[in-house]
């Protein structure tokens, strides 16, 4: 198992319809967001998008971005659009992911990362603070984490 980034990935096209088989509506968002290259323009040029994949399975997906649903705000950076597929979740493999973007911000010197979300009791398992509640960009109330890193 490793963590791979879209962007740097052999076959794009591949990964890119894996992430379409995602279930959620904000994995299709991803989705399309990814197949229009309109992502980095919407989020940030330095957005990364982490995949935990074994051989050719999408495990799990992720962003690490310096803007997500919170806009504008001067925190930064983002992890967003979290999803791990069906048959793989209790396994704690969005924890690996969150692992993996928080070590690229501390070789970037960041201290402190951010999540947009509306779970209760899922980050928090993995290190993460209620910080505030936050207007995201449609206008609705989103809780928001941080880890101190």
């Amino acid at each position: 198992m490793k963590v791979i980034d879209y962007f740097s990935a052999e076959n794009q096209p591949y990964w890119l319809s894996k992430i379409k088989e995602s279930d959620w509506g904000a994995g299709q968002y991803l989705y399309a967001l990814l197949n229009d290259k309109t992502l980095k323009s919407l989020v940030g040029e330095n957005t990364r998008v982490l995949m935990l994949v074994e051989g050719e399975e999408l495990i799990s997906f992720c962003t690490f971005a310096e803007k997500d649903d919170i806009q504008p705000t001067e925190l930064t950076p983002w992890i967003g659009f979290v999803y791990t597929f069906p048959e793989y979740r209790g396994n704690h493999y969005s924890g690996k992911l969150l692992s993996y973007a928080e070590e690229l911000a501390k070789a970037e010197g960041i201290k402190n990362i951010y999540i947009s979300t509306n779970h209760v009791g899922l980050y928090e398992k993995f290190g993460y603070e209620f910080f505030d509640i936050m207007k995201d960009i449609e206008g609705e109330d989103s809780r928001v984490y941080v880890r101190r890193l």
